[in-house]
């Protein structure tokens, strides 16, 4: 009975040489500073059938490719919601669509003009219009310069295209001769909308009540499988009327985006988003062929280089319109110079529909693949580039960056440094400037938990002013936080992403006071490598929880069964610089309404805060160097932390004793606890020196 089961089961050979393939690459991607994206698509060149041929079953691949582009473009969807969309207005549709009809209308002229028909011009346009959404936005999100002004104006035109795929698809069938008369085109795009818009309006409805239910059952896995029923369920429905899987699929990302618990499903979904972009990836690779690449190496660097300087060309046209400085706009242009993965969706549309790029058949097919690769491959270090080409072109061009531009120094370091900050008194023109932007949280504290302690901690930060979020798995806990005005996040703060969604790199503490002995550690695991100059406070039941909790990075430790919450309140507001006094006051009005949880000395608590090194205020950090980071063994003169970084060391504590202002010279050791003044976004670059790139499970 065995036999015929194996039998069956004779793609799983290539599928694992596939997946041990894109391991290895990617692993050998990051030893050499390249981004994972560029070893799949390698991968696929290497084992495709016209390199070694260790895949040859094309069909499963694409398959699971094609499930790859549909929870892509739901993580697009649940990433895009209506708010955001609505902010950034401007920027889609005039620099999105101004940019996209350039690129068209020349590619269409040049096509004319050395023979191509005029729908396969158009075609071919549309190819070369679309940039790449997945490598642009990772790198920027890996960058954290997704709410630069280069970040939002990237991601303005990117959703445009994202959204015009849509609409190129539906004129696939018109282009190739096959789609009837333009009424019947015009039918189908309406009712492709009238589907958008029932789909909207009954899931705005449906989906968080669905979701509601069942987030109230507990069950992580009940949540994700209602989350993956929702996105291929609705995709699967609309395909059924004519329209795309991919515009169901990010429709369906869209709705849950507008529940309390897309955080939630996003993070639940981008394990499997990874898995399947990996094939889909590696399956664009699959299409290159190499020998062809070979013979036609001119032609194809040619197409590539003409297509670079286009979309520069054209990106930034699109952004000088909105008002912006020669500068940025460069900046954008560069580092959306490339063929987006949507193309190959596009293009295999087209290919069914008897249309090829530039209409030279499988010959153009080969041309646009291996084009689109290259320029993929290069995307990483475009975008890597892409501020100081911007500035290169701005001083090429006289007067380009200073109109619409105020430039204001800034001293730091005690005066040591200059650096001269680029105000764009145009940005309020595009809807993204800061005053519609919601409020960017940094030095804030992040709270794990909304029981006893959570909302007690809460009451204290609120009254002080201390900028905080509090992550919670319980839905009655997230609506009544919403209610209040609290700022809240639903989801599992073990995950990466929903760290990363409460600001886990620009935060200064992390308290984490929920009952769950099982997740703590984790929790406390992912925080600290997020974030290695995080101070991390964690609760627990028992003393024998304190060393194994401080092993995977958490700095305190209070143990129910020896301090209270007081301890907690104490050890926040002291790093805040809270007067003692109020802390004492805050610690009465517990007591007085009866809190039952506090036990303990407040005179103890305060000297545990106060002892030896203290913290000045919200831009003050105390940093602990631990055995395996970079800083261990290193001088402050080699970590260059004041020059590079814009950090100021004020001492640092060793052995109980404290060296203030120290000098170049000295040498960090594992175990010391550094006090630095700095801005928030000063820490989070500096992140990787104090990172521990393997820390000890348990």
């Amino acid at each position: 009975m065995m036999l015929p089961l194996a039998v069956n089961l004779a793609f799983l050979g290539e599928i694992v040489v596939l997946f041990v393939a894109a391991v290895a690459m990617a692993y050998l991607c990051y030893r050499i500073g390249l981004v994972p994206i560029a070893g799949f698509l390698i991968t696929g060149v290497l084992i495709g059938p016209t390199a070694l041929g260790l895949v040859s079953d094309q069909e499963l691949v694409d398959v699971l490719a094609e499930v790859g582009v549909i929870l892509l473009l739901f993580t697009i969807g649940l990433e895009f919601s209506l708010e955001k969309l609505s902010r950034l207005a401007r920027a889609i549709f005039v620099a999105g669509s101004l940019q996209g009809a350039t690129v068209v209308f020349i590619v269409t002229g040049v096509a004319v003009a050395f023979g191509t028909s005029l729908n396969i011009g158009i075609y071919t346009g549309f190819l070369v219009a679309l940039s790449s959404t997945a490598i642009v936005l990772g790198l920027l999100t890996d960058r954290k310069e997704t709410d630069t002004p280069q970040g939002r104006l990237s991601l303005s035109i990117l959703i445009f295209q994202d959204f015009s795929i849509v609409g190129m698809v539906l004129l696939v069938p018109l282009l190739s001769g096959e789609g009837g008369s333009t009424l019947e085109l015009l039918w189908i795009l309406l009712r492709a909308i009238l589907i958008i818009v029932a789909i909207v309006v009954l899931a705005r409805r449906i989906v968080p009540w669905i979701l509601e239910k069942v987030a109230h059952t507990g069950r992580q896995e009940i949540f994700l499988l209602t989350v993956v029923t929702i996105c291929l369920g609705t995709a699967a429905l609309v395909s059924l009327f004519g329209v795309s899987l991919a515009l169901g699929a990010f429709m369906a990302g869209l709705v849950v985006s507008e529940s309390h618990y897309s955080e939630q499903a996003l993070s639940e979904i981008l394990p499997l988003r990874t898995i399947f972009n990996v094939v889909f990836f590696v399956s664009v690779g699959m299409l290159l062929d190499i020998s062809f690449l070979i013979d036609n190496a001119g032609i194809v660097l040619v197409v590539a280089l003409a297509i670079l300087v286009l979309k520069i060309v054209t990106t930034s046209a699109s952004v000088l319109v909105l008002g912006y400085p020669m500068r940025i706009a460069a900046a954008v242009g560069f580092g959306l110079a490339q063929i987006g993965e949507f193309s190959f969706v596009l293009e295999r549309a087209g290919r069914s529909a008897g249309l090829s790029p530039a209409g030279m058949g499988e010959a153009g097919t080969q041309i646009f693949i291996a084009a689109t690769v290259l320029l993929m491959l290069v995307t990483p270090f475009q975008i890597q580039g892409s501020t100081r080409f911007g500035d290169r072109v701005a001083r090429l061009i006289p007067g380009s960056g200073r109109a619409g531009r105020r430039t204001k120094n800034v001293q730091t370091n005690g005066g040591e440094d200059t650096v001269n900050i680029d105000t764009d008194a145009s940005s309020s023109q595009t809807g993204a400037s800061t005053a519609t932007e919601p409020q960017h949280m940094e030095d804030h504290a992040i709270i794990v938990g909304y029981g006893q302690a959570g909302r007690r901690l809460v009451q204290v930060l609120q009254n002080r002013g201390i900028p905080f979020i509090v992550i919670e798995m319980n839905p009655e806990a997230v609506r009544e936080m919403r209610e209040s005005g609290i700022p809240t996040l639903y989801g599992d703060a073990a995950g990466a992403h929903i760290l990363e969604a409460a600001g886990i790199h620009e935060a200064k503490m992390c308290v984490i006071v929920i009952n769950d002995p099982a997740i703590t550690p984790r929790i406390t695991q992912q925080a600290r490598y997020q974030n290695p100059t995080l101070q991390i406070v964690v609760r627990t039941r028992y003393l024998v929880d304190m060393e194994r909790l401080q092993r995977v990075g958490a700095d305190i430790v209070v143990p129910e069964e020896m301090e209270t919450t007081v301890r907690i309140f104490s050890h926040v507001l002291g790093a805040y610089m809270i007067p003692p006094d109020e802390i004492d006051r805050q610690v009465k009005l517990l007591r007085k309404e009866d809190y039952g949880i506090v036990r303990g000395s407040i005179q103890e608590a305060h000297l545990m805060v106060l002892e030896g090194l203290d913290e000045d205020g919200l831009h003050t950090r105390a940093v602990a160097v631990r055995e395996g980071a970079m800083a261990a063994g290193r001088t402050l003169s080699e970590l260059e932390l004041r020059r590079r970084y814009g950090l100021t060391v004020l001492a640092v504590r060793r052995d109980g004793r404290t060296t203030a202002s120290p000098s170049g010279e000295f040498a960090l050791q594992a175990g010391d606890r550094l006090v630095m003044v700095g801005s928030a976004d000063r820490f989070a670059r500096c992140a990787d020196i104090f990172r521990v790139s393997s820390q000890e499970k348990s």
